[in-house]
Parts: C-alpha cells; structure tokens; sequence
C-alpha cells in the first residue's frame, strides 16, 4: 500500500443530470458556507435531498431557504459541531439519518476548521484538537457511521473528502487535510474487494470562501474563482458514471 493515491480527472464536457441525482441523499457537512452550499445547492437543483450539517443554524437555515426559494429539491437539517461532537453524536448519525430520510447515497465532507496560519510548534493544543476532530476523526467517523445505509445505495454509495495541498504555516488545518490521504489510502486498501462505498479525496484549488478570507484576508477576492466553480467536478465523483473511480486524488 502506498499514500500516494492515484490521480483522476473529471471529463472535461462532464454535466450532471437530474436524472442521475433526482431523488438522491447526500449528506453535505459545513454546508452553511462556502462549498458546502454551494454543492448544497446545485445538488437540490438537480433534484437531490441535501442534507445540511454543520455547527451553526442559520447559515443552514438561509441555505435550507434560498434552496426552496429556487424551487430545489426538499433538503433537510442536521445540526452538529463536528469539533465538539462525542462519538455517541457521530455514531447516532447514521441511525438518525435512516430514520429520517430511509436512504443515504452520498457524503461530501466540506466541513473545516481554520483559524490563523502558524508555525508548527505555535499552533495551540485546543486548535490542533479542533482542527483534527473537524478535519479527520469526525469525517471517518461519520462514514463509518453511515456504511449501512451507504451499502444499500444502488450504484454504490461514494464519499467525497476534500483535500488541500499542504504548505508552511498551515499548522494543524494543514495536517488534518493531507491525513485524508492516508486515510482514504488505507480504508480502500483494507478491503479492495469488499462492498465498501468509493472513497475519494477531491482537491478543488482555490475559492472564495469565508475561510480563504481568514488565511488571506488582503488578498483580492476578485482574482479568486467562486466555490461554485469547483462543484460539477465533485458531483462527478458522486455519479455512478464514475463507478471505476475509487481510492484516488481528483482535481476541479
């Protein structure tokens, strides 16, 4: 077994249908902001039920509304702080979720946690705890959680993690962000052959996003191409189309 996951490319002329995802569940963390809403949302559109998690209400609420608004597909919310989370909280969700929505046939873990840039050995304890619990416990945790019902998915179920590059002062973030490699690496290793969902980590470059702003906050918004530009690539890995993609690293 290697880190270093194999490279994969949506085609370029790539454009989800609703007859792909009309009807579909997936779960979408952090989906109150930045690419989290905007995957959200275009996923409403095309006639899937977004589950909307994340730490603060009303950003789902405002995301719960401009989906109606556009007349998308019914969503629903599922608050949880991945950062303060138990494991009975995460364990619970998928339980709750087959409860609540019978299916589940996706999860896009766009939840993140970032608070400055900083030397490795300036970074706080609580920072590096809340960066890794958001970041890498919480999203294998939530999978595992949901297998069943992931299992169950006709087309097999797909999980999408998103990635960063790695580079100086990105402390904890950063280190959370390249585990997912490792992490996805093992999990397909472990079993290539078993009824396991796709794993895949998706790297979508840079957004305009409330976090961005955080870590470049001179920086010209404008130069920077909106999340919503990142999101088709994604979706593909969420497409049984791309069935045979499964254990690599994709970019937008």
């Amino acid at each position: 077994m290697s880190e270093m996951l194999p490279s994969a490319r949506a085609p370029a002329d790539y454009e989800p249908s609703i007859d792909t995802f009309g009807g579909r569940v997936i779960l979408v963390t952090g989906a109150g902001s930045g690419l989290g809403r905007a995957v959200a949302m275009r996923l409403a559109d095309l006639g899937a039920h977004a589950v909307l998690a994340g730490k603060t209400l009303a950003p789902l609420e405002a995301c719960y509304d401009a989906i109606l608004a556009a007349d998308g597909a019914q969503p629903a919310i599922y608050p949880i702080n991945l950062a303060g989370a138990g494991w009975d909280d995460l364990a619970e969700v998928g339980a709750n979720l087959g409860e609540q929505m019978q299916r589940l046939d996706g999860i896009v873990h766009c939840a993140a946690h970032f608070k400055q840039f900083a030397a490795m050995q300036t970074v706080e304890p609580g920072e590096w705890q809340a960066a890794l619990q958001t970041q890498l416990v919480a999203p294998w945790a939530l999978t595992r959680a949901c297998l069943p019902l992931l299992l169950e998915s006709p087309g097999r179920g797909s999980v999408v993690f998103i990635g960063d590059r790695p580079q100086a002062f990105y402390g904890a973030y950063g280190v959370s962000k390249h585990a997912l490699r490792s992490l996805v690496s093992t999990w397909v290793a472990d079993g290539p052959d078993a009824p396991n969902p796709r794993l895949n980590v998706y790297y979508p470059g840079p957004m305009r996003t409330p976090l961005r702003a955080r870590g470049f906050p001179g920086e010209n918004r404008d130069t920077v191409p909106r999340p919503e530009t990142a999101v088709d690539a994604l979706l593909w890995l969420l497409d049984p189309a791309s069935g045979a993609v499964n254990g690599c690293a994709v970019s937008a």
